[in-house]
């Protein structure tokens, strides 16, 4: 299993991620100091994780492949 990022080439500086359904996670504390992800199904992204601070939604996101976003989730204990 490959846990690294997984660089997409054909991904436009300006890719809009407006139709991603993003969730918080349940054990986010309601005081805005957390993250959101939003699985990608469609497009250069497709299978890619986004994840972006929920302080700026309208802010940049990062995208990682699955494997690579479960293995820091999972050694977080």
């Amino acid at each position: 299993m490959n846990a690294l990022p997984r660089y997409v080439p054909s991904v436009p500086s300006s890719l809009s991620l407006n139709g991603a359904r993003w969730r918080r996670s349940s054990r986010s504390t309601g005081a805005n100091n957390c993250v959101e992800t939003a699985p990608l199904t469609s497009g250069p992204t497709a299978g890619l994780v986004a994840v972006r601070d929920s302080k700026h939604t309208a802010g940049p996101a990062l995208l990682f492949a699955p494997s690579a976003w479960e293995g820091f989730v999972s050694s977080l204990g």
